[in-house]
């Protein structure tokens, strides 16, 4: 399951396009039945010119799929957190941010 390539907004003065953007991770899984978690399923980008944003796209009734345009370090947090299926190494995903040893 992937978000339509087709899912585009602007928001201020920005376009955020799918179908332009490299998908970094996602929350979706094939468990044997479905892809879905809770009828919804949330995927994090970014753009050509390192712009992160989430499109969430839902099966619940009276809400609307979304695309939200979100911080590096929020996109970080999501990456590290509830997006577990990584398609992308971390040093891909965030160029330029350094990784310390524990």
């Amino acid at each position: 399951m992937n978000a339509p390539k087709e899912f585009v907004r602007i928001v201020e003065r920005k376009r955020y396009s799918v179908a332009t953007s490299k998908l970094l991770a996602h929350d979706s899984y094939w468990d044997g039945h479905n892809f879905e978690r809770g009828c919804r399923n949330t995927f994090l980008y970014f753009t050509p010119r390192l712009n992160y944003f989430t499109v969430t796209l839902t099966q619940w009734e009276g809400e609307q799929d979304s695309l939200d345009p979100c911080s590096i370090d929020e996109a970080i947090e999501l990456y590290e957190g509830s997006l577990k299926e990584h398609e992308v190494s971390f040093e891909e995903a965030f160029p330029g941010v350094e990784i310390m040893d524990a």
